[in-house]
């Protein structure tokens, strides 16, 4: 907090008679202000004494507002200053403000009444000295190595014969006519060139910009897409290759879809976007060597392969041929491959024609033989010999009268035996069936004592009991029942 002091002032004559309400008097040169007033000559006072200054300090808590506005601080060892740069001034930085960068900022002292304090609006902000430069080159590359932005498990490998070749680089320098000649020189192939700048104020946009347009473009659109992308620009100092070690600058290149190939300054110039892109150039020209290979090298490896192509299917046929040459020596002639298998088929013919005059002979003799066995005579006697039998096979009353009576004996044995074996049976003699309630059998006097309701079954009915009591109800017997269709028969045998 700034400390305000005023002029010494004479004492007010009339302070000996000071009371508790304020007095004016009149021609008082001293009236009492209001704080907005005293604000007010306070920001014209600082901002007329101070409408210009060149502050040296080490930015610290730097923020940017959604607004686009930038906010922070410059301090060194032992005082702090707060700073503000409006959107248009920000936009216009050529680095990426970042907390212990040292500057020089140029802008004037204002303040801010809402809080009682003084600051710098920034209009303008460089880095202070190539040292500082360096050190915040160093601490975003470490920054963007550790995000793994540099890592070489991303690298990708150039297309060998790239069909379009895109460059980001100035349409007006040397750079571009370098990479276009050589590129004539060693294969004539379509460049598609997106104008940027490549120095001062918003170069790093423009860059950035051109880098992610290459990756946007659709393959067959009217533009053509690169498959190979090379980002260029002439030698010079750090401050004039900077917008290439801008933060935007390297994201784009390290998220570009195409392979791309670093070309900035000369073979000891090093920036960020060197570590960024697949392949890093020593200058221009030559990345446009490494883009496409030499043609007439090419037409001659071309017309060596196809020499080796031909020398080689000649003399595949050369050594086919002798061995072909070599193999049908080996071979026996084919009248002698046939002789044995011609005599074979002689000797075969001959048994075939001798077998079928002997077949025939058989036949002829086994015909004869059963022809004279196809007399008239013996079909009539074998004839009457099977109506005799036949005859003999005619049936007899006494015979199924016979297996009648048979079977007349065996169902009334069965049937004498199932009357025995009957359970009711015996009640016709004055015996009792004892069962429960659920029909089971009762066998022991403990069982029927653990009943609470008998059945005596007599011959003429069933009478329900209680143990220990009266009878309670009788019924009739159930009636025989009738066999049903499906219960089994007697058979007669």
């Amino acid at each position: 907090m700034s400390r305000m002091f005023m002029p010494e002032m004479p004492p007010y004559r009339d302070q000996e008679n000071a009371g508790l309400l304020a007095a004016q008097t009149a021609g008082d040169n001293a009236p009492a202000l209001s704080i907005s007033e005293i604000s007010q000559l306070l920001k014209r006072t600082v901002e007329d004494r101070f409408g210009f200054v060149r502050v040296r300090g080490e930015l610290s808590g730097v923020k940017r507002a959604a607004s686009g506005h930038l906010y922070l601080s410059l301090k060194d060892e032992n005082a702090r200053l707060d700073g503000v740069m409006w959107r248009g001034g920000a936009q216009r930085l050529g680095f990426m403000p970042e907390d212990g960068v040292e500057v020089i900022a140029t802008g004037k002292l204002t303040t801010y009444p809402g809080r009682s304090n003084y600051q710098i609006v920034i209009e303008r902000m460089e880095i202070a000295g190539e040292g500082a430069l360096l050190a915040l080159l160093a601490k975003t590359k470490a920054r963007l190595e550790a995000e793994g932005l540099f890592a070489r498990e991303r690298k990708r490998p150039l297309p060998y014969l790239p069909r379009v070749i895109g460059v980001v680089t100035s349409p007006t320098g040397a750079v571009i006519r370098d990479i276009l000649h050589r590129l004539r020189d060693r294969f004539p192939t379509h460049v598609v060139v997106w104008p940027v700048l490549v120095q001062g104020p918003g170069a790093a946009a423009q860059i950035a910009a051109a880098v992610r347009g290459f990756s946007a473009l659709e393959p067959g659109g009217p533009v053509p897409r690169p498959d190979l992308l090379i980002v260029a620009r002439g030698g010079g100092s750090i401050e004039d290759l900077w917008c290439f070690n801008d933060e935007d600058v390297v994201r784009a290149i390290a998220a570009s879809t195409i392979p791309t190939i670093s070309a900035v300054g000369h073979e000891t110039d090093t920036t960020l976007a060197d570590f960024a892109a697949d392949v890093r150039a020593p200058t221009p020209t030559a990345a446009a060597e490494m883009a496409v290979p030499v043609r007439g090298e090419l037409m001659a490896g071309l017309a060596d392969l196809q020499a080796r192509k031909q020398r080689a299917t000649v003399r595949l046929l050369s050594l086919s041929r002798e061995r072909l040459e070599q193999r049908a020596r080996r071979l026996p002639a084919p009248q002698a491959l046939l002789e044995g298998q011609a005599q074979r088929l002689d000797e075969l013919g001959d048994r075939l024609r001798r077998a079928l005059v002997h077949r025939t002979g058989l036949a002829a003799t086994l015909l004869a033989q059963r022809s004279a066995g196809l007399r008239p005579a013996a079909l009539t006697s074998r004839l009457q010999q099977a109506r005799e039998r036949l005859a003999a096979q005619r049936l007899r009353p006494a015979v199924v009268l016979q297996r009648i009576e048979a079977a007349r004996t065996q169902v009334g044995a069965l049937d004498r035996l199932r009357r025995s074996l009957d359970p009711e049976a015996p009640l016709a003699r004055g015996y009792v069936l004892v069962k429960a309630v659920d029909g089971s059998l009762i066998r022991s006097r403990d069982a029927a004592a653990a009943e609470a309701l008998l059945q005596l079954k007599f011959a003429d009915g069933v009478l329900e009991v209680a143990p220990g009591t009266a009878p309670a109800q009788s019924r009739p017997a159930p009636k025989p029942r009738s066999p049903a269709p499906g219960d089994a028969q007697p058979k007669l045998l």
